[in-house]
């Protein structure tokens, strides 16, 4: 297996740049929001997809456009922005790509299997959590955050929810092709099934629905987007392992991928990332144990015709 310490200079240069942040005290003067430096005079075995994608100097991610603080589009740059496309950069830096090497793909639920499967973009970044239906089709690194399904309802909860039992044979928002959609339905919740998250707030302010639900990092984005209006219930009913999707049996880049995300928890790095995009609503969680699963030996009973989900 590689490891990272072919990779190390651009982590180290990556933590050089939150240990600047932090002596200056000045975020726009230091390049705090400057992308992770790419890594120098790196070298992949021939014929691995970290060779092709060095060797032509592009990677494409797939990411949210409509989910703050994870990956929402920003109208005056024309660019993604938050902690899921933090981290697909530093994936590309330790490719040896810059920033503006990155294509960026908008990734909705219901597309990121396909997206993956048919090599319309090399990763997916995109609050994506790991299941096993997924693992049928794709596979995954990390977990690099684990998040939590919740409910998201209006400022000052006036229908008194306190939880998932609370909502209970009443209609719900989320989007078609998720967990979360597929979790409602089993807790017994009438689900109203939409393309995006951020369709959900209308049906919530008109009272079509009681509630939006998904994991509690995407509602709290939404809720401080639309400050005043909403409210989550802050009572998680279900545990989600957010993971890179890419192509199938693709050990050694899954390895790789693995590696950046575990360096990046050692040396400050991935903190950083949180802190300048999630962490400015959200506290600082501890990184997660990353998953190096050997999907085939323990579910290789399983047919192929288990349904992958989306969130």
């Amino acid at each position: 297996m590689m490891r990272i310490t072919k990779y190390a200079a651009v982590m180290a240069a990556a933590g050089a740049l939150l240990l600047t942040a932090c002596a200056s005290g000045s975020p726009n003067e230091t390049g705090d929001d400057a992308a992770p430096a790419p890594a120098e005079d790196v070298s992949f075995d021939e014929g691995t997809t970290m060779a092709k994608l060095h060797d032509a100097g592009k990677i494409t991610i797939g990411t949210k456009y409509d989910q703050p603080l994870f990956g929402l589009m920003n109208p005056a740059s024309n660019e993604p922005e938050g902690f899921d496309v933090e981290i697909g950069k530093l994936v590309a830096a330790n490719l040896g790509l810059s920033e503006d090497q990155i294509e960026w793909k908008e990734a909705v639920s219901a597309n990121r299997e396909p997206f993956i499967q048919n090599g319309e973009v090399d990763i997916v970044v995109a609050t994506y959590t790991i299941n096993d239906d997924r693992k049928q089709v794709i596979d995954f690194a990390g977990p690099y955050y684990i998040a939590g399904q919740d409910l998201l309802v209006l400022q000052g909860n006036p229908e008194g929810i306190a939880g998932i039992d609370d909502v209970k044979g009443k209609r719900v928002c989320s989007v078609t092709g998720s967990t979360s959609e597929e979790n409602l339905k089993e807790a017994g919740v009438e689900v109203l099934a939409t393309d995006t998250y951020s369709n959900c707030l209308e049906p919530l302010r008109s009272g079509d629905v009681v509630a939006v639900s998904t994991d509690n990092v995407i509602l709290a984005g939404l809720a401080d987007q639309n400050e005043g209006e909403f409210e989550v219930v802050d009572n998680p009913f279900t545990e989600e392992p957010y993971g890179i999707g890419l192509k199938k049996d693709d050990q050694e880049f899954r390895d790789f991928i693995n590696d950046v995300l575990e360096q990046s928890f050692e040396d400050g790095a991935w903190a950083a990332a949180w802190d300048k995009t999630a962490g400015t609503v959200l506290s600082t969680p501890e990184p997660p144990a990353i998953d190096r699963y050997c999907f085939r030996s323990a579910f290789q009973d399983r047919g192929p015709s288990a349904r992958p989900r989306g969130r």
